[in-house]
């Protein structure tokens, strides 16, 4: 994949205009979007529709974490809208996450749709060892990610969300799954206010074997997100 392919913008804002009129920007300069819970809460699956019919993917990231019943429904739901990929938390369990895929590719199969990627979240990004040892969660992070790893993977996800800390030593555990990195920040880039702990380059991700790195506020809130988004493009190809 080309550096361009790999970049999924989060948008990452209040309403569905200024989604789209970002994702109208950057039509063509980017992978796809990822639409999360602030959009999600306030345009719901009109959203990704309105992406969808302009042809570009869709990455749903609402993190769905419920019993089992529940959360196939909502998988369901979405693979309906045409998402690509979607996500569940992975500390759901094994069989939501399996109850999950198998919705979500029995509404694709309906539909004759490829099935949406069923990515299980491991450790958020906003995380480090000390707050999970404030959940009570058994830590180190790295080490909670790979043991979270394994148990999507058993249960049939298809991929997987970590850190870019942790994304070599999943690759390993995951040699065929897609694997998606947020907590990416461009050489030589801040974002004001950041509440990312484990962050890297998006170069230092994909070489450590990221396959889709989620980027929002370095492109969305850069002056100009279109040359924003061509550097970041181009720092992963020169790698």
């Amino acid at each position: 994949m080309t550096g361009r392919e790999r970049l999924f913008v989060a948008l990452d804002v209040p309403d569905a205009d200024r989604a789209l009129a970002l994702a109208a920007t950057l039509r063509g300069l980017v992978g796809g979007f990822k639409v999360g819970l602030e959009l999600f809460a306030t345009a719901g699956p009109d959203v990704v529709a309105r992406l969808r019919d302009t042809g570009t993917r869709v990455f749903v990231d609402l993190k769905l974490h419920d019993i089992p019943n529940t959360v196939a429904g909502a998988a369901r739901a979405i693979a309906r809208g045409g998402a690509e990929l979607f996500t569940v938390h992975a500390t759901g369990g094994a069989e939501m996450i399996r109850r999950a895929a198998e919705a979500a590719a029995e509404q694709a199969a309906a539909l004759g749709r490829p099935a949406p990627v069923t990515l299980a979240v491991t450790v958020l990004t906003s995380h480090d060892d000390a707050d999970l040892e404030r959940i009570g969660l058994a830590g180190p992070c790295g080490d909670a990610v790979l043991r979270l790893a394994d148990l999507a993977r058993d249960a049939g996800a298809g991929g997987l969300v970590c850190s870019p800390l942790e994304v070599a030593a999943v690759r390993r555990r995951l040699p065929d799954g897609v694997l998606v990195v947020p907590g990416i920040r461009p050489a030589g880039a801040g974002v004001a206010g950041d509440d990312q702990s484990r962050t890297a380059s998006p170069a230092a991700a994909v070489a450590a074997g990221a396959d889709l790195l989620v980027i929002g506020r370095p492109i969305a809130r850069a002056v100009d997100p279109t040359a924003a988004a061509r550097a970041i493009a181009a720092e992963i190809d020169a790698r």
